[in-house]
């Protein structure tokens, strides 16, 4: 429970440095009208056409960020996926099975977001690209291991 806690908190205060330095540095297409047709695509299906920066909603800030500065908005992704499997292990570490699917799963959507971000001409589409490719296939890799680690009817020890 104690190491649990530790790494909860740790990564949760990263998590939230991360995502408030990515907004700040979303902040940043107030001040580009030009890339609001290509960097704001939720203000863009909700508004259609968006003429003034009032229109741009907060989390397009981070898509922006994420295509020109994206540093911040990986750690923030990254520590949010660690975040999420640490709650899941401690939710389901009894559940051999269960927990090996949830990885096959963060996997699948792993390589989904690589997949996504694929045909960006900017450098924090490569480095998503690379980054989900990379973290899909150590979860892949991590899912196999666990799985196969335990026997067949054995439940982990606690």
């Amino acid at each position: 429970m104690r190491w649990f806690s530790i790494q909860f908190g740790a990564v949760f205060t990263l998590f939230m440095i991360a995502a408030l330095g990515s907004w700040y540095e979303g902040s940043g297409i107030l001040n580009d009208p030009w890339e609001w047709k290509y960097s704001a695509p939720l203000s863009t299906l909700i508004h259609g056409d968006i003429t003034s920066e009032s229109q741009i909603l907060q989390l397009d800030h981070f898509v922006y960020a994420a295509k020109f500065q994206p540093l911040l908005p990986l750690i923030m992704v990254f520590s949010g996926l660690y975040l999420l499997l640490l709650i899941a292990y401690r939710l389901f570490r009894q559940r051999i099975r269960l927990f090996a699917g949830l990885l096959v799963t963060t996997a699948v959507l792993l390589f989904a977001l690589s997949y996504a971000v694929y045909p960006s001409p900017t450098a924090g589409g490569h480095m998503f690209f690379y980054s989900g490719l990379s973290a899909g296939l150590l979860t892949l890799s991590c899912a196999a291991l666990y799985y196969r680690g335990q026997k067949p009817g054995q439940e982990q020890q606690v």
